[in-house]
């Protein structure tokens, strides 16, 4: 597999979006072994732009390290400074069904608990608690009664539009 190539403009973007990342992969003394190159390859699946710290102390080693692994995992080597590699790598598509899943797991809220305080009028007794299940399509307002959430309105105009 051959790495991807950059723009120098794609590259400098890269670099000022990867300038705030931590390092998720650290290359140790083994060099790059079987379990790096997986732990890697999941680290761009899951976010496209990593940093990877290299514990070498020669140059040379850490540059042949940035081209092998853009090689071997089909990414683009972003930039090298110190004992620090960034690579890139276009997140893969999502699938249907994991949209689907998702979508479905988004609709259904759970039951939670609430715990409501109502304070004294005179101000020198405690405070009492109160545990209130909250259902999906509920809500509590600010003066802890639970009501259902409102239907949101939409105006003829937005409704032509869909």
């Amino acid at each position: 597999m051959a790495a991807i190539q950059l723009t120098p403009a794609q590259r400098k973007e890269h670099r000022a979006a990867a300038h705030h990342l931590d390092p998720v992969v650290m290359i140790g003394s083994e060099g790059l072994t079987p379990a790096v190159l997986k732990e890697t390859d999941a680290a761009l699946k899951a976010h496209g732009l990593i940093k990877v710290r290299v514990f070498s102390d020669e140059r040379a080693t850490r540059e042949a390290l940035l081209v092998q692994l853009a090689d071997q995992l089909d990414a683009a080597p972003i930039q090298h400074i110190g004992k620090l590699l960034v690579l890139w790598r276009p997140l893969p598509a999502r699938d249907q069904a994991d949209e689907r899943a998702s979508g479905e797991d988004r609709r259904a809220a759970a039951p939670r608990v609430v715990k409501l305080l109502t304070f004294s009028k005179s101000g020198s007794h405690r405070a009492q608690i109160k545990k209130v299940t909250i259902l999906g399509n509920q809500r509590l307002t600010t003066g802890g009664l639970v009501k259902r959430a409102k239907k949101r309105v939409t105006s003829p105009k937005k409704r032509q539009q869909d």
